[in-house]
């Protein structure tokens, strides 16, 4: 069963089309990414899953059951908008919006102070938060956004404005909170973030979901048969018309580093036996398209998109 499932989403804004029959699945316990250009309707979807704002028309199912004003209880929301108070004293505002998540004072206040040592940030307890760097302002909103412990978690660009160091800080933590079994959805522009902590994603473009699967798998549906080696030899492989061509080569030492482009139809022990006639081969890996690759040609349709087929789904109707 799908933690989160979105059926049939649709939602106009004046004359605006923001969301255009969306289905989505999310699995308990993984960390969804939530990918598209702006403007293609991803914040409202979250906002809807949210319960922030309803749709036109469709369901979202939380937990096996249609979402109800209560499941937002168990549900975490860091939003793109930063929302906290400036003139407010960090920590008063922090037991606060705990207190609001249904923790008694006492309790808010352990776990909330275990968190701002976690991330370095206690001595700003009893300071404005306009007195702190927007850096550590948004610490202090992603604490606040997990401290009642959510079985669902919503990060919308959660790590705009961090340098790599905190970048780095919060994708741990969110590991954490998944190897703990909290579901998380994941919305950013950044695809290289995407590949290292993602297990699955959605792609909305023009308001519908125009890929939906695996990232793993996402990515080898877009393979183009590209190939990385390193051969001895006295000067590059001639490339084999009918088996494979040359992309680049550069020689490195007593090595030679090429890229290839295996023909459709050639099976990697034919590719390999052609190249042993010419060369010795120290080391034979393929090349998949990074999130970013997909990302651009998926949503710029400057090449033709693989075939539909389970786990994935392209939709252009």
């Amino acid at each position: 069963m799908y933690f989160i499932e979105a059926e049939n989403i649709v939602k106009q804004y004046a004359n605006h089309l923001a969301l255009d029959r969306v289905n989505i699945s999310i699995p308990r316990g993984k960390i969804f990414g939530l990918l598209g250009p702006n403007g293609a309707g991803k914040t409202t979807l979250l906002r809807i899953v949210n319960r922030i704002t309803a749709p036109d028309s469709g369901t979202v199912r939380f937990d096996g059951h249609p979402l109800q004003v209560g499941d937002t209880s168990r549900i975490g929301y860091l939003p793109e908008e930063r929302g906290l108070y400036k003139k407010m004293k960090v920590g008063e505002q922090a037991v606060y919006f705990a207190q609001l998540k249904g923790l008694s004072r006492r309790e808010a206040r352990q776990r909330l102070e275990a968190w701002f040592q976690k991330f370095d940030i206690m001595r700003w307890w009893n300071r404005k938060l306009d007195e702190l760097s927007k850096g550590m302002q948004q610490k202090v909103q992603f604490v606040i956004t997990v401290v009642h412990r959510p079985d669902l978690l919503i990060f919308d660009e959660p790590f705009s404005g961090f340098d790599p160091v905190n970048v780095d800080l919060l994708k741990k933590e969110m590991l954490e909170l998944k190897e703990k079994g909290h579901t998380l959805i994941f919305s950013t522009h950044d695809m290289a973030s995407v590949e290292e902590i993602c297990d699955e994603i959605a792609l909305i473009d023009h308001s519908q979901v125009v890929l939906h699967g695996p990232v793993h798998e996402v990515r080898e549906r877009f393979r183009d048969n590209i190939f990385r080696l390193r051969v001895t030899a006295s000067g590059p492989p001639a490339p084999l018309p009918g088996v494979f061509s040359l992309l680049s080569g550069e020689k490195k030492g007593g090595y030679h580093e090429l890229r290839i482009r295996k023909n459709d139809g050639v099976s990697n022990a034919s590719l390999l036996e052609a190249l042993a006639r010419q060369c010795e081969i120290h080391s034979f890996a393929e090349e998949l398209p990074s999130m970013n690759d997909i990302f651009i040609r998926t949503v710029t349709q400057t090449q033709p998109l693989p075939s539909t087929g389970h786990p994935y789904h392209i939709n252009r109707s």
